[in-house]
């Protein structure tokens, strides 16, 4: 039965990478233009100490699926490029390592099932296939929602060296720039959506496009709240600075308010681990001794 459940293996993976191949998008003239815009502001941002692209394990590892990708599409997904994105990998080869894995895994964990199963091989082999399948996108959900909370995270620190920053006399887009330069080593998901929003201002994107278009592309309510109080400040020309460093300090205020609720909550949720866990040990350490005692004196007299 093995045999045949390799051979089903084999040709589900090869229906599984037409599909995906069928599936796959084809580059538009918005795309191609982007493309040639990211590509410029890579070569800008590199530096001698840093490299440009990814390392050259990953471009080895990509190769074999970018050749698959190529019969089909000359350019990745759109879709789950941008995903990737999110998750902090902007290069073309991280897309097809995604896709290739995809396909990869399934076909993996098919074949050690059918190696090591010997009962019920086609029922869990059928589950290797649908987790193997969808393992990539739990991961990359998770990956999606780890830089997002570390860019909420940082951002307080961010906003207060750009309101030095302006202080200082630096412009507003000037202290962008600085500030993501100064927070490549610490908070390098900022940093890296910072200098983002300076790129689409080179390449001709208005100032409160690119904010809103950074606020939509992380999904942060402090983003887009503070996309809401630059429109006021150009709106109004209340000074930047001071409204920078009141939203900072109203950020953390209402982390602080968060913190202390949940320390709050913590109280009330430990009520049921306590009662269903700690109780009974402590009951059963405590009656426990007397009750073997008075089981051993009452056994004589029962007799």
């Amino acid at each position: 039965m093995t045999p045949i459940v390799l051979i089903f293996g084999i040709a589900l993976f090869l229906s599984l990478g037409v599909m995906f191949l069928s599936l796959s998008k084809t580059q538009t003239s918005q795309s191609a233009k982007l493309d040639v815009v990211a590509r410029e502001t890579r070569v800008r941002r590199s530096r001698p100490s840093e490299s440009a692209g990814p390392s050259p394990y990953v471009n080895w590892i990509a190769k074999p699926f970018s050749l698959f990708r190529g019969l089909v599409s000359s350019q990745p997904n759109p879709e789950t490029a941008r995903k990737l994105a999110l998750a902090g990998y902007r290069d073309p080869a991280h897309v097809d390592i995604f896709l290739g894995s995809r396909l990869a895994l399934p076909a993996a964990l098919g074949v050690l099932t059918a190696l090591l199963v010997s009962d019920g091989v086609f029922f869990f082999f059928l589950i290797a296939l649908v987790v193997g399948f969808f393992a990539p996108d739990f991961w990359l959900a998770a990956a999606m929602n780890r830089r997002r909370r570390q860019i909420s995270e940082s951002l307080p620190d961010g906003l207060d060296l750009m309101s030095i920053c302006l202080e200082a006399g630096l412009g507003l887009d000037q202290a962008i720039v600085r500030v993501g330069d100064e927070l490549k080593l610490t908070a390098r998901d900022l940093s890296e959506e910072l200098l983002q929003i300076n790129f689409e201002q080179r390449a001709g994107v208005p100032r409160l496009e690119s904010w809103r278009a950074c606020a939509e592309r992380v999904g942060l309510d402090d983003l887009k709240q503070f996309v809401a109080m630059l429109v006021q400040t150009e709106r109004f020309g209340t000074p930047i600075a001071l409204a920078l460093s009141q939203f900072s300090q109203a950020i953390r205020l209402e982390r602080r308010q968060k913190a202390e609720e949940l320390g709050a909550k913590a109280a009330i949720k430990m009520i049921f681990p306590m009662a269903f866990f700690i109780f009974p040990t402590v009951f059963i350490v405590i009656v426990g001794p007397a009750i073997v005692g008075i089981v051993r004196n009452l056994a004589p007299l029962l007799k």
